[in-house]
């Protein structure tokens, strides 16, 4: 899942970004409103984190904005402020959710795991069922007929974006923008490294071939689970 911060405290997008990418999201970082807009514009996001009180544009004018273009990415709004009214005012112009800082971690991935199921946001059904190939967002778990597979935050997110556009071919490329952060300038063949050790998780041990390679493509994952 790939999510969007737009938070002008510094330290508090990091700490929420690293937060993220341990738990195997791709993230992307605004500190203004003007940025924030055009990076929702321009990439696809699971999920927007929109402080309210930010340079430029605020956070109500960015929500705004994106539901008139009809962009219907789950929002939550990060601020300082506790009134009714505020709060009102933030679901009101399209926001999913309202989220009042101080907060806690977990909260905040259970949010975001609520906004992304009742908007759906690309990801398909709650739990993807390829044959005997179970995968779980939600409880971020994984198994075989009754066979629980253990994996890396960041396999399992390899994995989640393959099941989310099970039976099609995707590219290196794309992958690596989903899951990785967009600042990543490393070698684009780490991601047939994570390939490679999903193969050896949920294929090898079972003798069934789900993910396939598409040469000069990218990878597959089988709609039957291989």
């Amino acid at each position: 899942m790939r999510v969007l911060i737009v938070e002008d405290e510094k330290r508090l997008a990091e700490v929420v970004s690293a937060g993220l990418i341990a738990e195997g999201y791709g993230v992307d970082v605004a500190h203004d409103g003007d940025t924030g807009l055009t990076m929702a514009r321009n990439t696809r996001y699971d999920a927007i984190l929109l402080d309210i009180m930010l340079p430029g544009i605020n956070g109500y004018q960015v929500c705004q904005r994106l539901r008139a273009e009809d962009d219907q990415t789950p929002v939550i709004m990060l601020t300082a402020k506790d009134g009714e009214y505020d709060e009102a005012e933030g679901l009101d112009t399209g926001a999913d959710d309202y989220l009042t800082k101080p907060f806690s971690f977990v909260v905040l991935q259970a949010r975001l795991r609520a906004v992304m199921r009742r908007r759906g946001s690309g990801l398909a059904p709650t739990v993807w069922r390829l044959g005997d190939l179970v995968i779980d967002p939600a409880a971020r778990t994984c198994q075989r007929g009754d066979v629980p597979i253990a994996m890396t935050a960041r396999e399992f997110a390899v994995l989640e974006y393959l099941a989310s556009r099970n039976g099609e071919v995707v590219s290196k490329t794309e992958i690596l923008e989903h899951v990785w952060d967009f600042a990543y300038d490393g070698d684009v063949n780490i991601v047939e490294v994570y390939v490679s050790n999903l193969r050896r998780k949920i294929d090898a041990p079972f003798g069934r071939g789900a993910i396939t390679t598409q040469r000069g493509a990218g990878y597959k994952l089988a709609a039957d689970g291989g």
